[in-house]
C-alpha cells in the first residue's frame, strides 16, 4: 500500500503535502507548531487537517506492520501463495487483514479440530469434491476408528470440517457483510418495565446501512441496562443461496443457460443428459444421503453457528466504532468552541454556585482571577432565607464593587436565578448600581472541586467554595479554567460516557493543546495545567517555569525559558512562538511571531519606516496598520526571502500585536431579569446561547430551566448535513418557540426564517 497516497486519496490534499508532514512529525514536531510555523512545507494545512493525518498515518502504519506479521506467519505454516500475497496487498482495514489471517489462525479445541485429529478430513474433501458416484455412507465407514465409532459420527466431523473452512472463507465473509449493510436491519424491542428515555426503541428497526449515530449509542445504552433488546434481521435465505451457489456443483442449474450458447441440438442434448447422470449421482439412493443434501445442511449449520454470531458482533462493533467516531468528532468541535470562549476581562465577578440543603456558594474574584472575598446564603429551600441572604449579596456587592455574577447552571440554579434577578433589580433602585448576571455552565465544576490541582490551589478553602471559583474564574477566562477539568466532564456532546474512551481523550488531548496553542499562553501568569497543553511542554516542564518563575521573578524575555530544568532546544523551538510575555524586554514577544522569524519581522518594519518599539505607542500602531495593509506580499517576500504564508502571519501579528482571537467570539447574554418557563408562548421571538451540540440539532438556553431544541430540520431554511455547519458553542442566536411541553418542562425552537 501507498500510504502517502491512500492519505491525500482520503483527505483530498496533495501528495506533497502529506510526504513533508510526514516528514515533520516523524522529526518530533507538534501538529501546533506544524499548523502554525511550518506552511509552506505543509502547503498552510489547518491543525484539523493535520490531526486527521496523523491519525490516519498511525492506522495505516499499524496495518502495514500487521500485514507483515499475517504474511510471516501463513509462509512460517507453508502456506503462503500469491494469491494470498495479493489480497494482503488489497486489504484496506484491519479487519480485512484478519479475514484473511482466520483460517491460517491457531485455532483453540473446536469440532472442526476434533475431527481433523481423528482423521476425517480426506472425508471433508470428499464431500466437497463431489465426483464419488458411491453412496457417502459406504465411504465414511472407511474412516472409522476408536475415536469415530459410527458412520453418522464420520459424516458430521466431516460436515464440522466443512463448516469451519466456511466460516473462514474471507470472501464469504466480504460478501456476507455486503449483505448485512445492503439489505440487514437494526431491531429493537422492550427487554423490561417501561423507561421514556427508550421509549422510540421499544419495537423500532432501522437499516444497518442508514441509522445515524446517536441512534446507535442511545440503542448501546439501552442494551447496556437492560431496557432493550437488540437483534440483527438479515437476508439468510439469500446468504445461504449464496454460499451454496459457491459450494454445491449443480450443473444442471445451467440448462437454462445453455440455450444462450451456440451449441448444436445434439450437443445439447447430449450436455444435458450428462448433467442428468451427476444430479442423479448426487441425490439420495436407496435412502442414503446425498452429497448436495450434506452440504446445504453443512452450510445452514455453519451460517447458523458460526458466521452469524461472530458477523452479528463485527458488525455491531463497526456501527459503534462508527457512531464513536462521530460522536467524538461532534464532542471535539464543540470542547475547543467552549474552550474558544470569549473571556470577559477587566471585570470582578462573583461566582455563584447554588443549591438547596447546603446553601449557596459565593466567590468574588478580582480581574485577575485573584480570590478577594467568600460566602454562603441560603436563598433556596428548606431555609428560604431570602431577607438575609439578600443583605449579604447586596453587601459583597458594595464592599467589592462587584459588575458581574456568574451564576451557575445546575440544581437549583432557576431558584437562584430569581432571587439574584430580584436582589440586583433592588441594587439599580437603592444605590443606582448596574449589576448584571448570565448563566455558566457548572459541568465538571464538582470535578475540579475535589481534584488534586484544586487542593493544591486553594488548600484552605473547602470543596464546596472551590466550585463557586471555578464558575467565575469560567467566565473571566473559559481556556485557562477549563484546562483544569478532564474534557470528558465539561458536559458537551452526545453520550461522552459510552463512546471509547482511549479515542476520546487522545482526540479531546489535540483538542485541547490547539485551543491552548491558537491563544498562547502568558508564562508569567499561566498555571501549570494550562503552560502543560503549550506545544513541546509537558506537565514536568510546565510545572518547572513554574517554579522558576517563583524563584527568579518574572521572565523577561522567552530565551530566558532555555534556563528552565529539562527545557532543552528543541522544546524551546517548538513552544516559543505560543509563549507570550507581557512587559517583556522585547515587544515581539507579545505576539505570535516566532523567535526564528524575528530578524523578517524587524526587516519588515524597517521597509515600512518603524522599529519594533513602535508597536507599544498607539498612535504609531495605527499607521504601522495602514503601511502594512498596503504592501505587496509577493515583492516583500522576495525580498526578505520568506514565505509568502509566513509573511501575511507575521503582518497579521505586527497589525495587532497582543490580540486574542477570541476577542471575535460571540460574548455571552448579560440578563437582569429572569425569564419563567410560564413566560413562554408559542410564535416568542427569544436571543438564546447555543450550549451544546448533536448530530440531531442544537440545544439553546433561552434563559429557562432546560436548554430548548433545535431540532436539525429547523436549524435553516436550508437543507442542513450537520448541525455544526451553522451553529458553534457559544453562538447567540435568534430562536422562535414552536413547542412547549408543560409537563415535562420542554421547549422546541426554531431558527427558520430568522
Amino acid at each position: 500500500m501507498n500510504i502517502v497516497q491512500t492519505i491525500a486519496n482520503e483527505l483530498n490534499i496533495k501528495n506533497y503535502q502529506v510526504e513533508k508532514t510526514i516528514e515533520l512529525i516523524d522529526g518530533g514536531n507538534t501538529i501546533p507548531f506544524i499548523a502554525r510555523y511550518r506552511k509552506e512545507a505543509t502547503g498552510g494545512l489547518s491543525d484539523e487537517t493535520l490531526r486527521n493525518l496523523d491519525e490516519r498515518l498511525k492506522y495505516l502504519r499499524n496495518l502495514e506492520e500487521r500485514k507483515e506479521e499475517v504474511k510471516t506467519s501463513i509462509e512460517n505454516q507453508g502456506k503462503l501463495t500469491d494469491e494470498i500475497i495479493k489480497d494482503l496487498e488489497n486489504a484496506q482495514t484491519l479487519a480485512e487483514v484478519e479475514d484473511i489471517y482466520r483460517p491460517y489462525k491457531q485455532k483453540k479445541k473446536t469440532r472442526a479440530t476434533v475431527a481433523k485429529a481423528n482423521g476425517l478430513e480426506p472425508l471433508a474433501q470428499i464431500i466437497k469434491e463431489q465426483k464419488e458416484t458411491r453412496p457417502i455412507e459406504e465411504i465414511a465407514k472407511e474412516f472409522l476408528n476408536e475415536n469415530v465409532k459410527t458412520v453418522e459420527d464420520a459424516i458430521q466431523g466431516a460436515k464440522d470440517i466443512i463448516a469451519e473452512e466456511i466460516s473462514d472463507d474471507p470472501e464469504f465473509r466480504k460478501q456476507i457483510k455486503k449483505m448485512y449493510y445492503r439489505e440487514g436491519l437494526i431491531v429493537t424491542k422492550n427487554a423490561k418495565g417501561e423507561n421514556p428515555t427508550y421509549s422510540m426503541y421499544n419495537d423500532f428497526n432501522e437499516k444497518i446501512s442508514t441509522i445515524p449515530s446517536h441512534r446507535i449509542l442511545a440503542i448501546n445504552r439501552g442494551e447496556k441496562e437492560g431496557f432493550l433488546k437488540v437483534t440483527l434481521e438479515k437476508p439468510v435465505d439469500k446468504i445461504l443461496d449464496f454460499i451454496e451457489r459457491k459450494i454445491i456443483k449443480k450443473p444442471y442449474y445451467k440448462q437454462t443457460t445453455l440455450k444462450e450458447e451456440n451449441h448444436s441440438k445434439a450437443e445439447t442434448k447430449e450436455i444435458n443428459n450428462e448433467q442428468a447422470k451427476k444430479k442423479q449421482n448426487n441425490e439420495q439412493v436407496n435412502g442414503n444421503q446425498s452429497y448436495e443434501q450434506i452440504l446445504k445442511e453443512t452450510i445452514e449449520d455453519s451460517f447458523k453457528r458460526l458466521i452469524e454470531p461472530s458477523v452479528d458482533r463485527e458488525i455491531r462493533a463497526d456501527l459503534t466504532e462508527r457512531a464513536d467516531k462521530q460522536a467524538i468528532e461532534v464532542f471535539g468541535k464543540n470542547a475547543k468552541q467552549l474552550l474558544l470562549g470569549a473571556p470577559l476581562k477587566g471585570l470582578t465577578v462573583l461566582g455563584f454556585d447554588p443549591a438547596y440543603r447546603t446553601g449557596c456558594k459565593l466567590a468574588v474574584i478580582d480581574e485577575t482571577g485573584k480570590v478577594l472575598d467568600t460566602g454562603v446564603i441560603y436563598p433556596t429551600e428548606p431555609q428560604n432565607d431570602i431577607e438575609g441572604s439578600e443583605k449579604e449579596l447586596i453587601k459583597l456587592i458594595v464592599k467589592n464593587n462587584i459588575q458581574m455574577i456568574a451564576l451557575g447552571n445546575g440544581t437549583a440554579s432557576r431558584e437562584s436565578e430569581n432571587f439574584v434577578a430580584n436582589t440586583i433589580k433592588k441594587v439599580k433602585e437603592t444605590l443606582n448600581k448596574d449589576v448584571y448576571y448570565t448563566i455558566v455552565s457548572e459541568a465538571g465544576a464538582s470535578v475540579y472541586s475535589a481534584s488534586k490541582l484544586a487542593t493544591e490551589e486553594y488548600p484552605n478553602l473547602n470543596v464546596s467554595l472551590r466550585g463557586a471559583i471555578s464558575i467565575a474564574r469560567r467566565l473571566q477566562d473559559p481556556l485557562a479554567e477549563f484546562v483544569k477539568i478532564d474534557p470528558k466532564a465539561i458536559g458537551i456532546g452526545q453520550y461522552q460516557h459510552d463512546v471509547d474512551q482511549k479515542m476520546l481523550s487522545e482526540s479531546l488531548q489535540g483538542v485541547v493543546e490547539d485551543a491552548v496553542n491558537t491563544v498562547g499562553v502568558d508564562v508569567n501568569t499561566a498555571t501549570p495545567s494550562l503552560l502543560s497543553y503549550v506545544s513541546g511542554i509537558n506537565k514536568t516542564i510546565a510545572k518547572n517555569i513554574v517554579k522558576y518563575r517563583d524563584e527568579n521573578g518574572c521572565i523577561k524575555e522567552r530565551k530566558e525559558l532555555l534556563k528552565v530544568p529539562k527545557l532543552g532546544k528543541v522544546a524551546y523551538e517548538q513552544c516559543a512562538g505560543f509563549i507570550r510575555v507581557i512587559g517583556g524586554t522585547n515587544p515581539l514577544e507579545i505576539t505570535a511571531v516566532h523567535p526564528e522569524s524575528y530578524e523578517i519581522a524587524e526587516s519588515l518594519l524597517k521597509i515600512i519606516g518603524f522599529t519594533k518599539q513602535d508597536l507599544l505607542d498607539k498612535e504609531k500602531l495605527n499607521k504601522i496598520k495602514e503601511k502594512l495593509s498596503i504592501i505587496n506580499i509577493k515583492d516583500i517576500s522576495n525580498k526578505l526571502n520568506v514565505g509568502e504564508m509566513t509573511l501575511e502571519d507575521i503582518i497579521k501579528e505586527l497589525s495587532k500585536p497582543g490580540r486574542d482571537p477570541r476577542e471575535d467570539m460571540p460574548k455571552p447574554i448579560l440578563r437582569s431579569d429572569v425569564l419563567k418557563f410560564e413566560d413562554l408562548k408559542e410564535g416568542m421571538i427569544l436571543n438564546g446561547t447555543v450550549r451544546n451540540i448533536t448530530d440531531f440539532g442544537a440545544f439553546v438556553d433561552v434563559g429557562v430551566k432546560h436548554d430548548g431544541l433545535v431540532h436539525i430540520s429547523e436549524l435553516s431554511d436550508k437543507y442542513v448535513k450537520k448541525p455544526s455547519d451553522v451553529v458553534s458553542i457559544g453562538d447567540i442566536v435568534k430562536v422562535k418557540v414552536i413547542g412547549i411541553d408543560n409537563e415535562r418542562q420542554k421547549v422546541k425552537l426554531s431558527m427558520r426564517s430568522l
